[in-house]
């Protein structure tokens, strides 16, 4: 395991397209549920238990050993947005491309000519770590934590918030990303053993789906997603 290749997958500057969405908090502003540090600490907090929990277990599971179509299946039905499953795909297949040139492996070519169109982002995200030799429980860090500090780089750019505020967000939101990989990988396991992908969560965050149809509809937006 490498905890440089940790640092890597995890840093916002990796190409893989997540600059450009910001998980639901620009129809969040535009809605004004975000108005500042408090409102964006609340609404990471809800996607952390909701999107990021099940991100994070479906991460957690590609690297644990479960079958990439199995997953990327659960993860088309935990998303009744047909906005956010091509969100997911779009960035299932940029990150995918970025991970093929830095971590060159079979598993990833195999995934590649599986979806052509791109496979759910956390499903990647989780073949990838495998890739780059980092464990389950490095993956769900990964899906955990970019569950809350995408939005928070948006909001950055949407509110022109302190970018010290936001930092602090991520900051007090921390120990609940560290439980919230705790129950990801918890059911991930239970996946693995033979629980299926009904063993992994299924959190439900209707206004982020409600959110994501609206958004996509607008002729002039920010973030793609």
């Amino acid at each position: 395991m490498s905890r440089a290749a940790l640092l890597i997958l995890a840093d916002g500057r990796f190409p893989a397209g997540g600059h450009a969405h910001s998980g639901g908090a620009e129809a969040a502003v535009k809605a004004g549920r975000i108005t500042g540090a408090a409102g964006l600490e609340e609404f990471c907090r809800g996607r952390l238990h909701t999107a990021g929990l099940v991100a994070a277990a479906l991460a957690a599971a590609a690297v644990l050993g479960c079958t990439a179509a199995e997953l990327d299946a659960a993860a088309d039905a935990r998303t009744p947005s047909p906005a956010l499953r091509n969100a997911a795909r779009r960035l299932g297949r940029q990150l995918l491309r970025a991970a093929r040139a830095t971590w060159p492996a079979a598993e990833l070519d195999a995934l590649a000519a599986e979806f052509p169109k791109g496979a759910h982002q956390p499903v990647v995200l989780g073949t990838v770590a495998a890739a780059a030799g980092l464990s389950a429980e490095d993956a769900a860090h990964c899906a955990a934590y970019e569950s809350v500090s995408g939005p928070a780089a948006a909001v950055v750019r949407l509110l022109s918030l302190d970018p010290f505020e936001a930092t602090g967000v991520l900051a007090r939101l921390a120990p609940e990303v560290d439980r919230t990989v705790d129950r990801a990988v918890e059911a991930a396991r239970a996946a693995a053993a033979g629980g299926g992908t009904d063993a992994l969560p299924a959190a439900s965050a209707p206004l982020l789906e409600i959110g994501a149809e609206w958004h996509a509809a607008w002729a002039v937006r920010l973030f793609a997603s």
